[in-house]
């Protein structure tokens, strides 16, 4: 019966990796394919969390095709990680209107990290009791 509960933890570890590395591979490339350019802070959007009031920045760019375009960040903070009128590198899919990154580790990989950190104790966990009870 543990052996099953263990194998569903190590299966669970390997799911959550395998979409970590495939969300990795897809940010490597934008940054390959992508477009870059400098972005401007427009806004900061303000949230009540459990922690207080957080920050998300709202950034404003041109691209190739002199299209004005807009896009919210998924990274909340307090205080706020960058000022109104703050410019900040971007890469963005010129064929994808969705796609778009601040060049920043977290901006880039924090879907990546987030899931490898979920899956390193399923698969410590599951993988060590499926070693060890082979032994």
């Amino acid at each position: 019966m543990w052996v099953v509960l263990y194998a569903a933890f190590f299966i669970i570890g390997l799911i959550l990796s395998y979409i970590a590395f495939d969300q990795y591979r897809k940010t490597q490339n934008l940054l390959a394919t992508g477009t870059k350019t400098n972005a401007t802070v427009i806004d900061l959007i303000a949230s009540r969390g459990d922690d207080g009031t957080m920050y998300s920045p709202v950034f404003e760019f041109t691209d190739r095709s002199n299209t004005k375009r807009t896009f919210k960040s998924g990274i909340s903070s307090r205080p706020a990680a960058y000022n109104i009128g703050e410019k900040v590198k971007v890469v963005y899919n010129p064929k994808g209107h969705d796609e778009v990154k601040t060049i920043s580790f977290w901006g880039l990989y924090r879907g990546s990290v987030i899931l490898f950190m979920i899956a390193a104790p399923f698969l410590i966990i599951g993988g060590s009791y499926l070693l060890y009870s082979r032994g």
